[in-house]
């Protein structure tokens, strides 16, 4: 499903108390797809509404941190997964799996506060950095960004300006996401398998 009408890419972001997120994003993937390639149980992945639709298939425990349901919707070229709990799009196993043969990005959101930023292409992270310290890039290629991260003040060894990091994701991917509240539907969605133990 293609979602229009977004005021700003990710305005429900800065607009709405959504206190923890994890938001993977991956360039023409199909949702279903993405959800496989993040490791979602194939038992659970389906097309479901939001709300009551997810717990009465997926559980009561939605936010679950080790097994987190996750939702998916598609914007522009990205198709993008929205964990309820968990880290999962972080781990470089999934994010490695999520970019192969394409791009992704994810970025995650906790209260601490602290943005998590990651950008990888064909299974390598090339970018990965997070706002809890001073800026410290790292990966395969920490500067490929650098050009549209000094202008928002992302800038090596300062300190990031709130919500400079989605305005990086829409910036330099063109990357938006529609409240799935505000639309009516199904979208692919499933629960995520435990990480394996490193």
């Amino acid at each position: 499903m293609t979602t229009t009408g977004a005021s700003r890419g990710l305005d429900l972001f800065r607009d709405q108390d959504i206190p923890i997120y994890t938001l993977t994003f991956a360039r023409d993937v199909a949702p279903e797809e993405l959800l496989t390639r993040m490791g979602a149980d194939p038992g659970t992945l389906a097309p479901r509404g939001t709300g009551a639709a997810l717990a009465d298939d997926l559980g009561d425990d939605l936010y679950d941190g080790d097994e987190p349901v996750v939702m998916t919707g598609v914007d522009g070229p990205w198709t993008w997964a929205w964990e309820l709990g968990g880290l999962h799009g972080l781990d470089e196993r999934v994010l490695g799996a999520v970019s192969a043969g394409t791009e992704a990005v994810v970025v995650h959101y906790n209260e601490k506060p602290m943005h998590w930023f990651k950008y990888a292409a064909d299974g390598d992270v090339l970018v990965d950095f997070h706002t809890l310290h001073a800026i410290d890039p790292i990966g395969y290629d920490p500067a490929r960004l650098d050009a549209t991260m000094r202008p928002l003040g992302l800038v090596r060894g300062e300190t990031a300006p709130p919500d400079s990091v989605l305005t990086l994701l829409e910036n330099a991917f063109g990357i938006s996401l529609t409240d799935p509240a505000t639309v009516g539907g199904e979208r692919w969605s499933g629960r995520l398998r435990a990480l394996p133990q490193e």
